[in-house]
């Protein structure tokens, strides 16, 4: 599945400019420790965090994209650094546990 596939089935919200990427797996964290640890290339991840530094920690693990739940409003300079490294931020006001039932019915699921 890619990316834009991901707009419409699951209703997420695109808030960067970004390369439409495979998507490969689920990550789910709030901590940027935890996601260079251990998400995989090509994972979604899926975080209430929406401070600058989540843009640097997914282009070191090449995550697909970055999504950002339950609604939380991301910072323009958070947006403005993933645009600029071509990093998806995408957005959904469903709590994390919701968005991950839509991405099972998708057929996504944990690395």
């Amino acid at each position: 599945m890619m990316t834009r596939d991901l707009l419409e089935k699951v209703g997420l919200k695109p808030l960067s400019q970004f390369t439409d990427r495979a998507v490969e797996g689920v990550f789910i964290s709030d901590m940027v420790s935890d996601v260079m640890a251990g998400a995989k290339s090509g994972n979604l991840w899926l975080t209430v965090q929406t401070h600058k530094s989540i843009v640097p920690a997914a282009n070191l693990v090449d995550v697909a994209a970055i999504v950002i739940t339950s609604g939380k409003q991301v910072p323009q300079e958070t947006v403005d650094l993933a645009s600029k490294y071509d990093i998806a931020i995408l957005s959904t006001g469903l709590a994390t546990f919701d968005l991950v039932s839509k991405l099972q019915a998708c057929g996504l699921g944990g690395n």
